[in-house]
């Protein structure tokens, strides 16, 4: 029997399959559309199969296409895993990884990460999409992020969620603020300050609502914002203080900041990798991932 495709067809199939159109594919692998066509009618001619079905609004895999795409997968995983692991060959291969991250953890986890992916894989490319933890999530699902980091909350269904960390709110403010001494602050007490809280939009936003139910402000935040790290700086600015993750808080030392732990209640939160549920990783991507998990403990 005479295989007419090659390793290229069938990283276009399983680029279409991932990202369910032809055209986020095609761009994906960085290609034309046409051309990619050409890949997926060369593989099937080949086969003497058809692998999608195909209509004007999406594309869907054939009974046999869903049958090929276990092997599809381990045959370029098991390929990709091999060039990673053999010097010279890796690195001249270009290959791509895509993480999805609120943006505390990207603050906390990635600089570190990235650098030492980066010194083993100089020749793979990282993606970071910093976003809100519902966008993130979304890039997971879609396929768009091959993995992400957030918190628990309220989970997709087709999501997996991995434990890294636990860790506390606290109370960001200015070293010259009244309270930058204290050993611990109640949220009574933060809230009769002049405070900046996160909008309705945050992820962040929607557990303290939950955390904190019976907790009432006597006024109103001076400002709204919607990333934790745009309240930090605003914290810097002599704005107020502010409620926010511990690891979204700079390194101990920093000239203008301090931390002061947030009581009565103390209230908590999960950090962790997210996957699509039945989704495998590819090497490159199961090599960040196997970063991240290792470098958890790092400050940031």
């Amino acid at each position: 029997m005479n295989i007419n495709f090659d390793l290229n067809d069938l990283q276009a199939f399983r680029a279409v399959v991932e990202k369910g159109s032809f055209r986020k594919a095609a761009d994906a692998i960085r290609i034309s559309q046409p051309a990619l066509s050409r890949r997926i009618d060369k593989l099937e001619t080949a086969l003497g199969v058809k692998l999608f079905e195909r209509t004007t609004r999406k594309v869907s895999l054939s009974m046999a296409g869903r049958a090929f795409i276990p092997d599809v997968e381990r045959l370029l995983d098991d390929l990709d895993l091999a060039l990673l692991g053999i010097t010279g060959v890796a690195s001249t291969r270009m290959t791509n990884v895509t993480i999805a991250c609120v943006p505390s953890t990207a603050y906390y986890f990635m600089p570190q990460v990235v650098a030492e992916y980066h010194r083993l894989y100089p020749r793979t490319k990282v993606h970071v999409l910093d976003a809100s933890a519902s966008e993130v999530q979304g890039a997971v699902v879609s396929g768009e992020a091959d993995f992400g980091l957030s918190f628990t909350g309220t989970l997709d269904p087709g999501i997996e969620f991995e434990l890294l960390l636990q860790e506390r709110y606290v109370m960001a403010c200015r070293r010259d603020h009244a309270l930058a001494t204290a050993e611990r602050v109640s949220w009574d007490e933060m809230y009769r300050q002049d405070y900046i809280s996160l909008d309705r939009s945050s992820g962040n936003r929607l557990l303290l609502d939950q955390a904190l139910v019976s907790v009432r402000p006597q006024k109103p935040g001076i400002c709204e914002t919607r990333h934790v790290t745009t309240m930090i700086g605003l914290v810097e600015a002599g704005l107020g203080v502010a409620a926010v993750p511990s690891i979204a808080m700079p390194l101990a030392g920093h000239p203008l900041l301090v931390s002061v732990p947030l009581v009565e209640p103390e209230v908590l939160r999960n950090v962790g990798l997210i996957r699509r549920r039945g989704h495998t990783l590819t090497p490159a991507a199961l090599e960040l991932e196997r970063l991240v998990r290792e470098m958890k403990c790092l400050p940031g």
